[in-house]
């Protein structure tokens, strides 16, 4: 999504990268409802739940392989020093 920093820096990052493919979930909500689906039935996402996180960025790997960790899809995660990411209680964004 646009609107989260952690998305907006990934997105840089594999711009002109044939090797990734960008979904939007703000762009349609068929889309939010497919990333709802896959949030609500993996074990990945189960901290970032518990901390009131959306779970944005998410990757899911050639192999099927569903992660949060931007490094495991051969990217950089947005330094911390950049700012906290966004929560549900305000603390961050």
């Amino acid at each position: 999504m646009d609107t989260c920093p952690d998305c907006v820096y990934v997105k840089e990052q594999i711009k002109n990268d044939d090797r990734y493919e960008i979904i939007d979930i703000g762009q349609h909500v068929r889309k939010l409802k497919e990333f709802l689906r896959l949030r609500d039935t993996s074990p990945v996402f189960d901290e970032a739940k518990k901390n009131g996180a959306a779970g944005i960025p998410c990757f899911v790997l050639e192999d099927g392989t569903v992660t949060l960790v931007p490094e495991d899809a051969g990217l950089q995660s947005r330094p911390i020093e950049d700012g906290a990411v966004c929560s549900l209680d305000g603390s961050g964004c």
